[in-house]
Parts: C-alpha cells; sequence; structure tokens
C-alpha cells in the first residue's frame, strides 16, 4: 500500500476543510451594502475625521452650509458627502471668501445625493474669475508691501514719492496702490 503524499491532502482532510467551509458560510452574515447608520458620521466623528470643532459644524450647520439629520434620540447624523463640504468651507474661508459667498456655491449643489465629481466642476467654473481675482491681489500684496501702498500712513521713505500729502486718499479708503479695479474689496459683512 503506498502512503498518501505529504503534498496532497487526503480525502478526509479535503472532507474536512469543505465541511469547514460550508458551516463557516452558513454562520456568516450576508454580504450586503452598509446600513444607513454605517455611512453616516456622529458630530464627533465628523469633528474629529474634519478636523473642525462641534461648535463650528453647529454654526455651519445654523448658516445653512451643511445638513443633518436627526435620530429617534436627537442626535446629529452627517452623510459622508458633508466631509467633502466641509473641507470645501474651511479652505475657502482660508483664502478670505466670506460664508456668503460660500453659501452660494454650496447651494448650486445637488441636496439628496452625493455631489459628482461633475457638480463640483459647475461650482469651480463658477469661482474661477473670483479665484483670479483673488491670487492677483494676492501677488500684488507680496510684490509691493515693501514699497508705498497708498494706505495714507506715509511712513515710508517712498511714501512720500509715490503719494505725497496723501493725494491718494482722495481716491476713497484703503490701500489705494493695492487694490485691483473690480476685485472685491472686503466689507465689514464679509
Amino acid at each position: 500500500m503506498t502512503e498518501p503524499s505529504r503534498a496532497e491532502p487526503s480525502l478526509t482532510e479535503q472532507h474536512r476543510t469543505e465541511q469547514a467551509r460550508t458551516e463557516q458560510a452558513q454562520t456568516e452574515e450576508p454580504r450586503t451594502a452598509p446600513s444607513r447608520a454605517a455611512r453616516e458620521l456622529t458630530v464627533g466623528e465628523l469633528a474629529r475625521r474634519s478636523g473642525v470643532p462641534h461648535s463650528a459644524l453647529r454654526f455651519y450647520e445654523q448658516q445653512g452650509l451643511i445638513a443633518s439629520r436627526r435620530t429617534a434620540g436627537n442626535q446629529r447624523r452627517y452623510g459622508r458627502d458633508v466631509l467633502r463640504r466641509v473641507a470645501f468651507i474651511r479652505v475657502s474661508q482660508r483664502v478670505g471668501i466670506p460664508l456668503a459667498r460660500i453659501r452660494d456655491a454650496l447651494a448650486l449643489l445637488p441636496e439628496g445625493r452625493t455631489p459628482t465629481r461633475d457638480d463640483w466642476a459647475r461650482v469651480s467654473q463658477g469661482w474661477r474669475e473670483d479665484l483670479d481675482d483673488r491670487i492677483r491681489q494676492l501677488e500684488r500684496l507680496r510684490d509691493h508691501l515693501t514699497d508705498c501702498i497708498g494706505c495714507g500712513c506715509l511712513s515710508l521713505d517712498r511714501c512720500a514719492l509715490a503719494n505725497g500729502y496723501d493725494r491718494l486718499g482722495a481716491e476713497g479708503p484703503g490701500p489705494r496702490r493695492l487694490l485691483i479695479p473690480g476685485a472685491h474689496t472686503p466689507t465689514p459683512e464679509d
């Protein structure tokens, strides 16, 4: 009689392995899409993942920038797509875009479904001119801050030449030499 090769499992071992797989398959939950609760984030999870404090998230919700649903226990639940909205809000704020403009842009996104790449492209296209203006403004600030900016301080030696007797003050308030015609000038509401 020949012995079965060590490399090949015996029929008994194969049977046991097959039986174990069958039993495991019978006891496992069927694989389905994650439940609504698994796809949603609590306010704490959203705060942790986005890096934004709870208070700011509640403020964003009060301002209509993000939305949540309430559980039976009155707890907030956010869809995962809110992470991208919060990131968009934070980056927009960081470059100086007022919340009112951010709200207007977010209003262009669909409700009830996760925005697609095309949805975000539409928002981006609407902001392109404004962002280009802001970039030009920042470049002027970077390139001319060591020169007279026409603010009226007359504190630099170059101010006497570029803005003698603060003649640029007749044009209006602020740093007249840095302002770009047509560029957004922040107001107290911003």
